[in-house]
């Protein structure tokens, strides 16, 4: 690539965000498991530039490392006490001290802008050889961005700041959506001539269009075919409304990828999650973070997976999980949490009110009902009865439950951690196992039951209980008698 099609990225991460009303820098509010400032950074690299530079201000240590981490090899540049996205773009020159090509200027709150768009973009302002083109959108509610102002051949003369314009600049409904492409020689030229005379008192980049204008160097505008793409994020509303925006894009995507969604308007997708062709998401779904699904699962209904493995052919119903894995052919729910570290294994289940924490589920084993199984290894083939639950923590440390393959244990079993069970052993109802059970052995721990007569008359006399109690007995004690 020639130096004068050379691509230099410059992404306005600097500013306070304000209306967010919020102690979170706005580029890192969330949309879609991403930052925004994610997004953008994620479609600077899309178009492959040669160098991506990151301006920052506002909460600088938070967003700058954020930013290494979304994207090492960017370089962050720090914006001084003069306001303005002029002068964050003339810090950032700094950094690109050198650069003749093109520079593409993206701001950090406009996550929706598509690779094709900019591409578009680059190319018309290749083609027409002017100094700047900038992307503009025509829309019905243009309050609080810049108009783009046109001369009688439909030129761009400049661009006003809503602060700045009179009612009938006010009026007009093409605006400057913040996405520009400069060739960067003009560029410093001119941004050099910027002052900060304006209500805001800021060193606007918008300036620089009429300065290009005037030394007669060439200013476009290519207008957006999608004008909700290229809107910003300011407030919490338009939050909202770009994750909505964003989340029915990316359910499209997979359905166009083989994946059935039965309400896209309830699915909710994360850009970093995979799905396979064939998994079914059924209604009120959520799929977040890096959760990966294969092909044959159903995720769903009233399900929220973050950072999950869902294998192939599992099912997972009315579920909470986290940092969970969920082998191929297994069961989960309905109702059920798994936490960090759960693994449950080939063809297994967890099933209804099961809790299930950093512990792995062998294959063909259950967990079928009202259970808590915490720091535990279970081996293949186990059936654990109702109300099984592995006690860890003794309020110190925690501690394993270690159940051997082919262990069948009766209903309402206290497992008191540290404690194994031997493969191919059974466990009675009810029983508190507090000592390590043998392969093949059968544990109890129940004492006779002692029944005391007339307890609840003599201790809870004038009650209902007592009152029937005292009547039952009368009434066997006669039928005794005959």
């Amino acid at each position: 690539m020639t130096s004068s099609t050379e691509l230099a990225v410059v992404v306005l991460a600097a500013g306070q965000g304000t209306r967010m009303k919020s102690r979170t820098p706005k580029v890192l509010h969330p949309v879609g498991g991403r930052p925004l400032v994610g997004h953008v950074l994620d479609t600077a690299a899309s178009l492959d530039p040669a160098r991506i530079v990151v301006v920052v201000r506002h909460e600088r240590e938070l967003v700058a490392e954020t930013v290494s981490e979304l994207a090492p090899g960017v370089v962050v540049v720090d914006q001084d006490e003069v306001p303005g996205t002029g002068r964050a773009v003339e810090v950032a020159l700094d950094a690109l001290d050198g650069f003749e090509g093109d520079v593409l200027v993206l701001s950090a709150d406009v996550p929706l802008l598509e690779t094709g768009t900019l591409t578009e973009l680059l190319a018309t302002h290749r083609s027409g050889g002017t100094a700047v083109t900038l992307l503009s959108a025509r829309v019905d509610e243009p309050f609080g961005y810049g108009r783009i102002l046109r001369d009688h051949t439909d030129g761009v003369s400049r661009i006003v700041e809503q602060k700045d314009a009179s009612a009938e600049e006010a009026a007009v409904t093409e605006i400057n959506v913040g996405v520009y492409v400069f060739q960067a020689s003009p560029l410093r030229t001119q941004l050099a001539r910027v002052g900060t005379a304006n209500a805001q008192g800021e060193k606007y980049l918008t300036d620089v269009v009429a300065l290009l204008r005037e030394a007669e160097l060439g200013v476009a505008a290519s207008v957006t075919r999608d004008a909700s793409a290229a809107l910003g994020v300011n407030d919490r509303v338009q939050l909202s409304e770009a994750g909505r925006t964003l989340n029915a894009r990316t359910v499209r995507r997979w359905q166009l990828e083989g994946v059935t969604v039965v309400d896209p308007a309830t699915t909710w997708i994360d850009v970093t999650a995979t799905l396979a062709p064939d998994v079914t998401i059924l209604p009120n779904t959520h799929v977040r973070g890096a959760t990966a699904i294969a092909s044959g699962a159903t995720i769903g209904p009233d399900t929220s997976l973050t950072d999950c493995e869902v294998g192939e052919n599992a099912t997972v119903t009315r579920t909470d999980g986290t940092l969970a894995v969920v082998e191929a052919g297994a069961t989960v729910g309905p109702f059920a949490y798994l936490r960090a570290n759960a693994r449950v294994g080939v063809n297994g289940k967890v099933g209804t009110f099961v809790e299930v924490k950093n512990s792995s589920i062998g294959e063909g084993s259950k967990v079928p009902h009202l259970s808590y199984i915490g720091d535990t290894e279970i081996g293949r083939g186990v059936n654990l009865g109702a109300g099984a639950i592995t006690a860890n923590y003794d309020d110190v440390a925690k501690h394993r439950t270690v159940i051997g393959d082919q262990v069948h244990s009766g209903s309402h079993n206290v497992f008191v951690a540290p404690v194994t069970i031997g493969a191919g052993a059974k466990t009675g109802a009810g029983a508190v196992i507090r000592k390590d059970v043998p392969a093949g052995a059968l544990a109890l721990s129940v004492s006779p039951q002692r029944n005391i007569e007339g307890w609840v008359e003599k201790n809870r006399p004038g009650t209902a209980a007592a009152d029937v109690a005292a009547r039952a007995r009368a009434e066997q004690e006669a039928a005794d008698g005959s």
